[in-house]
């Protein structure tokens, strides 16, 4: 894995290494979702899901839309796939062996 797709890996990795952040992406699932829904559904306060959010949003897993006074939340499926896509490259090589 090239330095680049290293420091990549390491970001989209650490939001996906938390588990309010992996319920977040699960609701998102389902289409886009207001903030206030998502407190709701998650019990959790504001704050506490704000610095998820935030983490989610700088590694580009998610997107969000202003609408009034509320912040919608949508997945962003370019970088689930680029995560897959470096997921998959730390994969051995077929036909090679090793430990």
């Amino acid at each position: 894995m090239a330095g680049k797709d290293v420091e990549r890996a390491a970001r989209l990795f650490h939001a996906l290494a938390d588990e309010t952040r992996l319920r977040v992406l699960g609701l998102l699932r389902g289409g886009e979702e207001c903030v206030c829904n998502l407190t709701d559904v998650l019990e959790t306060g504001q704050s506490r899901l704000s610095f998820h959010l935030k983490t989610l949003k700088d590694s580009g897993l998610v997107s969000d839309r202003r609408q009034g006074r509320w912040i919608y939340y949508a997945l962003n499926a370019a970088a689930l796939e680029e995560a897959e896509r470096l997921l998959a490259g730390l994969r051995r090589p077929e036909g090679r062996r090793g430990t």
